[in-house]
């Protein structure tokens, strides 16, 4: 019935519009805050609208990232699960474009002090001492953090390491290097300890070209995914201790999109 009442929403209007998978997927992923989108525009529940194609074709990788409108967010496929993981090709980053006006205006405006109040605490692996991390509840992000956590401390003692303590969730900062908000800076994402973490940026490049490091055990990365959380480790430029909720390339990976 779900399914069902997203189509006719997304729907809504024309009667004409066709089917997108991709917006679909985002839709039902956020439906406290979207109601569908018609005529190349994405409609928030209060009225307001973002467009989703911006019409520029051929963007540079570089452009992707900085400037990208609301259907590029798609333009790579997050690969779900860890079976058959392999490293990356070059500027494989699934997840890493990002439209700032749809997080922000999804999440809040931490730089306006609009995120902080939508965060509350949560219990981090509190039977190994985690202690408790600071996320936010919009988009139910705190509540399926609370699952990862619960699914994490039903994993062997050894992987514990990996996990407490973390190296932090709400930074109201940008990625380095960029002008580009960071999804911590939305409260949305978590970054495991940095001890064992590995990062591109403080890696050495061979010609230019990266060499995929990883040392995050992959049972740690399939409970994060469950839970609709992807990981920076399946990214070419690499951040193998960072997980950000995006249910939405979750939920298409999970039909085999594109096909």
């Amino acid at each position: 019935m779900r399914g069902l009442a997203v189509a006719l929403t997304v729907l809504l209007g024309t009667g004409l519009a066709a089917a997108d998978p991709a917006l679909d997927a985002l839709v039902a992923a956020y439906p406290d805050h979207l109601a569908g989108y018609e005529n190349n525009q994405l409609v928030f529940k209060d009225g307001t609208s973002l467009p989703i194609d911006d019409g520029i074709r051929g963007k540079s990788f570089e452009r992707l990232l900085d400037d990208p409108d609301i259907k590029d967010q798609f333009a790579l496929p997050y690969p779900l699960g860890t079976a058959s993981l392999k490293p990356p090709a070059a500027n494989e980053d699934p997840g890493r474009i990002r439209n700032q006006a749809l997080f922000v205006k999804m999440y809040g405006d931490c730089r306006n002090g609009e995120v902080k109040a939508r965060m509350k605490a949560v219990p981090w692996l509190p039977s190994r001492g985690g202690g408790t991390v600071m996320i936010t509840t919009v988009n139910g992000v705190a509540d399926q953090l609370a699952k990862v956590s619960r699914d994490l401390e039903q994993l062997p003692a050894e992987m514990t390491r990996y996990l407490v303590p973390s190296s932090g969730t709400y930074n109201c900062r940008v990625i380095a290097g960029t002008k580009r908000l960071s999804v911590h800076a939305y409260a949305a994402a978590i970054d495991l300890n940095a001890k064992f973490g590995d990062y591109w940026q403080w890696a050495k490049t061979k010609g230019g070209t990266l060499a995929w490091k990883n040392r995050i055990p992959l049972e740690i990365v399939e409970v994060f995914e469950r839970h609709g959380f992807i990981w920076g480790g399946k990214w070419y430029h690499y951040d193998s201790f960072h997980f950000e909720y995006r249910p939405e390339l979750i939920a298409l990976a999970k039909k085999g999109w594109p096909k």
